[in-house]
């Protein structure tokens, strides 16, 4: 701890001073704070505590609610520059994933890796992990929308009656001895043979009958159409 750090923890009480500065040296590499005692490494405990000149055991006496830990946070928010995730910065974060990352990648880890480095880019604290779930699954969800209603509005009216014909409910009284349509397309191929060649050009000709404009999905990343 140098500087700056140095006179942050100098300014606290001796039995404060080891708890701050774990959180201090926790916070500036994570951009949170640490839930409880359980997520300080026991290793790292005893070297911040022999850099200060305390004992390691003073943590014990740390309380992790109330008002002290709250002034400590503030603290050292400002410290770092950064502030708490609003409600405000939560639906900011929500449109950003739904109109940029999620446009490009659908794999839900990987979008939440892209939200916890864009709240570091905008100085965000790292929402807990409850808000970060609810924020990811919010922006998966309305980037689909967007892709379907995006989609829905190039497709002339023809072709949008087609596709309803497919997923339509058929009559209870009709005789269903042959397969629908949809249920052709999403059948499984099974081992390759005749037949299932034969199923797989009957498919392909099921797929173009429908008419989807040529282009129609040029634009959207081909981890999103997977």
């Amino acid at each position: 701890m140098v500087g700056a750090e140095q006179d942050l923890v100098a300014a606290k009480h001796r039995d404060m001073q080891l708890a701050f500065a774990l959180l201090l040296k926790f916070y500036g590499r994570f951009g949170r704070f640490p839930r409880g005692r359980a997520e300080l490494h026991n290793d790292a405990v005893e070297f911040v505590a022999r850099q200060l000149g305390v004992d390691a055991g003073s943590l014990g006496f740390y309380e992790w609610t109330g008002r002290t830990i709250e002034r400590h946070r503030a603290e050292i928010r400002a410290h770092h520059g950064f502030r708490d995730c609003t409600v405000a910065d939560a639906a900011q974060l929500t449109d950003w994933l739904a109109g940029d990352c999620a446009q490009h990648e659908r794999r839900y880890e990987l979008v939440r890796d892209a939200l916890l480095g864009e709240c570091r880019a905008q100085s965000i604290e790292s929402p807990t992990p409850d808000r970060v779930d609810r924020i990811v699954r919010s922006g998966l969800h309305q980037a689909e929308q967007a892709l379907t209603e995006r989609i829905a509005g190039q497709l002339p009216a023809g072709v949008r009656a087609r596709l309803l014909a497919l997923v339509q409910v058929p009559d209870a009284d009709v005789d269903e001895a042959d397969p629908s349509v949809l249920a052709l397309i999403k059948a499984a191929t099974g081992n390759v043979s005749l037949s299932s060649m034969l199923t797989e050009v009957s498919r392909l000709e099921a797929v173009r009958a429908v008419g989807l404009p040529v282009g129609l999905f040029a634009d959207v990343a081909p981890k999103v159409l997977i």
